[in-house]
């Protein structure tokens, strides 16, 4: 039977390279086909790909592929290919061997990984992904949730595992027969010249051809809509390109600083104005994309689109509710946006990037020098994301979470502490507090595996996501955090904004869209008041720092990369970034750059659903917004290098 097993593999005597490339294969048909698993398995957001589309970004991502399996494996390949005999040594090999296997399997599972997590992101893990693990995420009790939720996902890997190891046993090597002292000068030299050929066709592979840069994950952009990019790459590439790389550059688009601050500025400049000493709460909700929202929403299902929110519709009648986008894709990202006015126009959040220890200001240090109580509410396990860390150093006086709340009953076993009991807990503290005070509460339980408690099943209703039912939990939660709290006499003195921190997926045609995917609520809400500002026009999480400090009339120079939504005058954006490209909101237009030239253009309102590309047209309006964007750019980066956050 031994022998009948040997005969069914193919045996390349001495032909050791040949092994290797064909062994590099099979790792390159195994990528090609977790990409098609990847389209299929969100076909719903890349449903407007035409066939000849799709085959075009297929054959590109070929080359990034490439790439990504000769970057991974560069041990195996030099281990099979140094002109030295010891190379067929079985010891060596076992080693050789064993690397191709953890690092391919380790590389599908990150492509399969990225089948479900692209859904909340938009976008395949980066390098940031290991400093994610690193501030707290939660992720010893997530990952069997994850498994028991997507288990199709592991047995998919185990498969292709599998595959990879099937394939990678028919092709074995042997040591070349004839004894080594009988090998004379030109087998040496033919071997090193071969060793060298195979390391210039490394790097190339590598570089992904003979341009003057290696290609990255701006690259995929030259195939295809930035929407479309994460099919056009692999997640191994996208990890290897981001890991270990400076975050930021100094940037020179305008040379004359003048000139600069003529087109975009961060600097507020104070006005004269009696401060008003209002108490502020900042309500950050999980994953509430403004999809969810019914008030916001009158044209969908031909008018009798009902939403998820009934409480926060009800609120809304009576506040400023704006067409808000968010700067980012996830929590990390959000946070610092709404507190501090910082995007994270990056790879990695502000938070997890080497800048996070600049001086930077919040709406807590700003409103502290009045004399505010400041505090930050997540029931999420202290030191989850790094939030705790972040509240210190942009000066909140206290942060509670899950440890301070102390009572592990009302736990959820995954995130944290329920939202309906956490809102009635902070309600509670901010009943001790002397006024004024600034209070920012972040809500969880409207995330995955989106959890709803036992005694409202059946009160919520499902809707064509399965974020909806726990969307409903947390508008009721939130409803009955509003019905405690204005029993109270700080409610009256109190200035509410309700926002979320990102999106969650998209259903609707415009919430799949490169807009579409960051639209979020942002609701400014006084009690027995009615504020005036750009209602149902744009704004950004990064507006809502300017905003509320305009209301109080803040009487002292800050740097914020936002505008009031108060302030009729100013211009109103939100610019985002993600794998590499810029994208700005303005003036019922969208904007993509890469860092080079604007690769995509849509005019929003006669085409919502960005179908019709106008970025190969010389038109004035995008000239305009590129330079605007360009400007905001160098602001952004230069000022973070130079650790220039803080007006002084």
């Amino acid at each position: 039977m031994a022998k009948k097993s040997k005969k069914r593999k193919r045996i390349f005597e001495g032909n050791i390279v040949l092994v290797t490339f064909f062994r590099l294969l099979v790792v390159l048909i195994l990528f090609f086909l977790s990409r098609i698993c990847f389209y299929l398995l969100n076909l719903g957001y890349f449903s407007s790909l035409g066939s000849g589309e799709l085959m075009k970004i297929f054959i590109a991502g070929v080359r990034f592929d490439v790439s990504a399996i000769l970057i991974i494996n560069v041990p195996f390949i030099l281990m099979n290919s140094i002109p030295f005999r010891i190379r067929y040594n079985r010891i060596w090999q076992g080693f050789a061997n064993g690397f191709f296997y953890v690092i391919n399997i380790i590389g599908l599972m990150s492509n399969f990984v990225d089948l479900v997590y692209f859904r909340f992101t938009l976008k395949r893990l980066t390098g940031d992904i290991f400093s994610y693990l690193t501030v707290g995420g939660d992720f010893d009790k997530l990952i069997p949730q994850f498994l028991t939720d997507f288990w199709y996902l592991l047995i998919l890997w185990i498969l292709f595992s599998f595959l990879l190891v099937w394939f990678f046993t028919r092709f074995s090597v042997s040591a070349p027969k004839g004894s080594p002292k009988g090998k004379g000068v030109q087998d040496i030299i033919g071997q090193s010249v071969l060793f060298l050929v195979i390391m210039f066709i490394m790097v190339i592979g590598i570089r992904g051809g003979f341009q003057r840069r290696p290609i990255s994950i701006i690259t995929a952009g030259n195939y295809t809509s930035a929407k479309n990019v994460p099919l056009v790459l692999n997640t191994p590439f996208s990890i290897a390109r981001t890991i270990g790389h400076e975050s930021l550059q100094t940037l020179v688009f305008y040379k004359n600083e003048a000139d600069l601050e003529i087109i975009y500025t961060p600097v507020h400049k104070a006005e004269a104005g009696n401060f008003r000493h209002l108490n502020v709460m900042i309500i950050v909700l999980e994953s509430f994309s403004r999809e969810h929202i019914g008030s916001l929403n009158r044209d969908l299902e031909n008018g009798s689109y009902k939403g998820f929110t009934p409480f926060l519709d009800s609120l809304s009648k009576h506040g400023l509710m704006m067409n808000g986008y968010a700067n980012g894709k996830t929590s990390i990202q959000g946070i610092p946006a709404v507190l501090s006015a910082i995007p994270s126009l990056m790879n990695e959040s502000y938070i997890q990037s080497v800048y996070s220890t600049d001086k930077i200001l919040s709406l807590a240090s700003l409103l502290k020098t009045k004399g505010y109580v400041t505090a930050f509410f997540h029931g999420g396990t202290n030191g989850t994301m790094g939030f705790d860390s972040y509240t210190k150093l942009t000066g909140f006086d206290h942060y509670f979470g899950r440890s301070e709340y102390n009572n592990e009953k009302d736990y959820d076993g995954k995130w944290g502490i329920r939202d309906e009991e956490f809102f009635q807990f902070t309600k509670k503290k901010i009943d001790q507090f002397p006024q004024p005070f600034l209070a920012a509460f972040f809500s969880l339980s409207s995330h995955h595996p989106y959890f709803v408690p036992g005694k409202y099943n059946g009160k919520f209703r499902k809707g064509k996501l399965p974020i909806q039912e726990s969307i409903m939990y947390a508008d009721h939660s939130l409803g009955k955090f509003f019905d405690a709290a204005k029993k109270m006499p700080w409610y009256a003195n109190t200035l509410f904004v309700i926002t979320a921190d990102h999106t969650s997926e998209g259903y609707y045609p415009f919430y799949q869209t490169d807009a579409g995917q960051y639209a979020i609520p942002i609701l400014f809400f006084r009690p027995g008041e009615t504020l005036d500002g750009n209602s149902g026009e744009i704004a950004a999480q990064t507006d809502i720092l300017p905003s509320v400090l305009d209301y109080l009339n803040y009487d002292q120079d800050y740097v914020a990369f936002g505008n009031s939504v108060f302030d009729t005058m100013a211009p109103h954006f939100s610019v985002h970034y993600i794998t590499g490209l810029y994208s700005i909101i303005k003036d019922g237009y969208l904007l993509e750059y890469n860092g080079q030239k604007t690769t995509t253009f849509f005019d929003m309102k006669h085409d919502p659903l960005q179908k019709t590309n106008l970025a190969v047209k010389d038109l004035p309006v995008m000239k305009e917004l590129e330079r605007f964007l360009k400007a905001y750019m160098q602001q952004y980066n230069n000022r973070i290098i130079e650790n220039r956050l803080t007006a002084e």
